[in-house]
C-alpha cells in the first residue's frame, strides 16, 4: 500500500495568530495540489513556540478555531491532516495540542505534548499531557508526539508496542541542535521499524533559528525526503508493503526481553 505524504515546513510568526492562520491556509492549498493522502504541519503554528505569560491570551480556546479550520479544509479536499500542534486553552490551562483529522473532516484523535522543554521553561507555561494516542488514517495505524517528546524513547516504544506503522513528529527544533534532530528521528524509526514523518519549523523564533530539515524516513532509517532550512512544501510516497519483510528480517519485537527492563529508575 502506497500513500503520499505532504510535509509543510514554514516560518511561523511569533504572536501574530491571524497571519499564521492565513499562511497555513495558503500552504495547505499549495500542498493539496500534489494530491497527498496526508498533510502534516509543524509545532505551535498558531502562536509560534512562545513560552511566555502572553501565551494564554494568544492560545486557541478549546482548540475550537483550529478544529473548525482544519476540519473544513480536510472535508473540502478529502485529505487527512496531522495538524502539527497549536497552543490551546482547556479548562484554564494552556496545552500544546495536536489535532488529527480524517478525509471527512472529523477530529479522530487529540494529543497534548507530554514533556516540557525545561531549558526554555516550557513546563511553566504549558501543562503537560498525560496520554499517548493512536489513530487510523486510511487503515494505517499511526501515532505521534511533539518535538522534545522524541528524546524520550520510552514514549515512542510504548506507542509502537501497540502497533504503529507510521509515526509523526511536529516540531520547532533549533538549528543549534540540528544533528540531534536528525539522529533522534532516525533512531526512533529504526528501533521501532516504522515510517516516520518529522515536520519542523524554520526561520526565527525570537533569538532562536529553527532548523527546518523536515524528514520522511523509512523503517531502515533511510531518507525518503530531507528538506533544507527554508520554507518548503514537499510531497513523497511511502510503500507500507515493505514493513512485513523488514520486521521478519530483524524481529526486534519478538526478541525483546521486557521482564529484564526496569521501568522504575
Amino acid at each position: 500500500m502506497k500513500k503520499n505524504i505532504a510535509l509543510v515546513q514554514f516560518a511561523v510568526t511569533v504572536g501574530d495568530v491571524a497571519a499564521n492562520y492565513t499562511r497555513v491556509e495558503q500552504l495547505l492549498t499549495e500542498a493539496v495540489a500534489s494530491h497527498p493522502d496526508i498533510i502534516v504541519l509543524p509545532e505551535t503554528w498558531n502562536t509560534g513556540f512562545a513560552p511566555t505569560p502572553a501565551l494564554k491570551d494568544m492560545a486557541d480556546p478549546d482548540g475550537e478555531r483550529t478544529r473548525h479550520f482544519l476540519s473544513d479544509f480536510a472535508k473540502k479536499h478529502a485529505v487527512n491532516i496531522v495538524g502539527g500542534s497549536v497552543a490551546t486553552v482547556k479548562k484554564g490551562y494552556v496545552y500544546n495540542t495536536t489535532y488529527v483529522l480524517d478525509r471527512q473532516g472529523s477530529v479522530i484523535s487529540e494529543y497534548d505534548k507530554i514533556h516540557g522543554f525545561s531549558p526554555a521553561k516550557e513546563e511553566k507555561f504549558f501543562t503537560g499531557g498525560n496520554h499517548i494516542h493512536h489513530f487510523m488514517l486510511d487503515d494505517i495505524p499511526c501515532s505521534s508526539c511533539i518535538c522534545y517528546d522524541i528524546r524520550f524513547p520510552e514514549l515512542v516504544r510504548t506507542a509502537a508496542l501497540q502497533g504503529v506503522d507510521l509515526f509523526f513528529v511536529p516540531a520547532q527544533w533549533p538549528t543549534i541542535r540540528l544533528r540531534h534532530w536528525e539522529i533522534l528521528n532516525i533512531a526512533r524509526a529504526v528501533e521501532n521499524q516504522m515510517f516516520l514523518c518529522a515536520v519542523n519549523g524554520c526561520g526565527k523564533l525570537g533569538k532562536v533559528t529553527c532548523a527546518g530539515n523536515s524528514l520522511l524516513l523509512d523503517p531502515w532509517g533511510e531518507e525518503i525526503l530531507h528538506l533544507d532550512g527554508t520554507e518548503q512544501v514537499r510531497t513523497a510516497s511511502i510503500d507500507l508493503s515493505v514493513l512485513k519483510d523488514i520486521r521478519q528480517r530483524i524481529n526486534v519485537f519478538h526478541d525483546r526481553k521486557p521482564g529484564l527492563y526496569r521501568s522504575d529508575y
